[in-house]
């Protein structure tokens, strides 16, 4: 196969907390000779405190035709790969190689004017793009019907929406026909029916031939229109993967994974006060804290915690997700009503609500646990999205003799009956 984007320890540094000087302003001498020793005093410091490595050191090839996807967490670097691979900043080292026209959507709408139409900034856009007018003359009414604001488009953009305003640059962006196409987090414009035809045009894109490299948070987005992906994390490569496994990876980073949660006094914000969070954790029917449960056995949810000071209508939560952030249930300790008329204040000391999840209910995979105190309407006290993981062991789980998956976050042992009636 024919490489298309080549990448050779490719690295950008930045300088932080110096503002370049302005040309209008010359230093004295003696500033000069000032700023010349202090400039000595920091090379042989050697403490270069004021330089950041945005991208460090990353390698890989792309081949014709594939679709990769780059994740990481906000400040992981991916939008500074893909200016550097855009040529929109040259880098510090390393070097790159791409073998055929770059189309770039680093952020919809940049070069529109408010005060031209929609139609002269499509063409505006285009050109920016990197499109010929008889190219956006061939595609002009396949953009704006695709944007949907036919209606308005000899209107100035000033008067637009927003929505408007992001579907008639998205518009103009998504019918780029470039050999590479890097894509910057541009998918989450407009509503969800607008989101799914821009996914639907990315994935058109990918059919196509096309080489592209997508950067998106949207991790549902991600392993539809990609099969593998790098993850990045503080300017770093630190796995290339198919993209299941590597966005099961970007998604557990940085979370608990031996099945128990423990709470610093640092980690807790002053706001939760007189509620503190003490531990959570996952306990199977023997006892034990483990991180991976049988789907075919009960578990036991455990958060523990502090109150300072007596709390009247507190509500102790659970959500479940699954790996890729699919709400799978929530509950409350105080759901049944015998148990909110008990427990209609909870006095100073310290308490563990416990949550039983019976057996045959959870599908294979990987689950996340989030925690929310608060007294309903009044205030929440503490609330954590992504607490702590697990895993599901589908042994012996209802279906197991096929080796076929099944589709769904929950695999129930139904009572079924087969009566034959002739």
């Amino acid at each position: 196969m024919t490489i298309a984007v080549h990448v050779e320890n490719l690295g950008k540094r930045y300088k932080i907390g110096t503002a370049p000087q302005s040309r209008g302003n010359y230093n004295t001498l003696r500033d000069t000779i000032a700023n010349t020793f202090s400039r000595q005093k920091r090379l042989e410091a050697k403490k270069p405190d004021n330089i950041i490595w945005a991208v460090k050191d990353i390698s890989f090839d792309v081949e014709q035709g594939q679709v990769l996807g780059i994740i990481g967490h906000n400040g992981a670097g991916k939008s500074t790969l893909l200016k550097l691979l855009s040529r929109v900043v040259e880098p510090t080292e390393g070097m790159m190689q791409l073998r055929g026209r770059v189309g770039s959507l680093l952020e919809v709408g940049t070069g529109f004017h408010p005060e031209l139409t929609g139609r002269e900034n499509l063409y505006l856009n285009g050109a920016i793009l990197g499109m010929h007018r008889a190219e956006i003359d061939r595609k002009f009414d396949e953009i704006v019907a695709f944007s949907e604001v036919e209606k308005f488009i000899d209107t100035p953009v000033k008067r637009y929406s927003s929505g408007m305003y992001l579907r008639l640059a998205f518009a103009v962006a998504a019918h780029l026909e470039p050999e590479i196409l890097v894509v910057d987090e541009v998918l989450a414009v407009g509503d969800a029916e607008f989101q799914r035809k821009c996914i639907g045009k990315m994935n058109d894109v990918a059919e196509a031939g096309r080489t592209v490299l997508f950067v998106s948070h949207n991790m549902s987005a991600v392993l539809r229109l990609t099969d593998e992906s790098i993850v990045l994390e503080k300017g770093k490569m630190i796995m290339r993967a198919p993209s299941a496994e590597a966005v099961d990876y970007y998604l557990s980073a940085g979370h608990a994974r031996a099945g128990e949660k423990i709470w610093d006094e640092a980690d807790i914000p002053v706001t939760a006060a007189p509620f503190s969070p003490r531990a959570i954790r996952i306990v199977d029917n023997r006892g034990n804290v483990v991180e991976t449960i049988r789907s075919t056995e009960e578990f036991t949810l455990e958060f523990e915690y502090q109150l300072d000071q007596p709390i009247t209508g507190l509500r102790i939560g659970i959500y479940l997700y699954s790996a890729r952030g699919e709400p799978v249930f929530t509950s409350f300790d105080t759901d049944d009503p015998k148990m909110f008329n008990t427990h209609t204040e909870r006095k100073a000391g310290q308490y563990i609500s416990r949550c039983v999840i019976p057996p045959d209910m959870l599908n294979t995979g990987r689950y996340t646990l989030g925690v929310n105190a608060s007294s309903y309407r009044i205030r929440r006290y503490f609330a954590e999205e992504r607490t702590l993981e697990f895993n599901v062991d589908p042994a012996g789980a209802p279906g197991m003799h096929w080796s076929e998956p099944r589709i769904g976050t929950i695999r129930p042992r139904l009572d079924w009956k087969i009566e034959k009636v002739d």
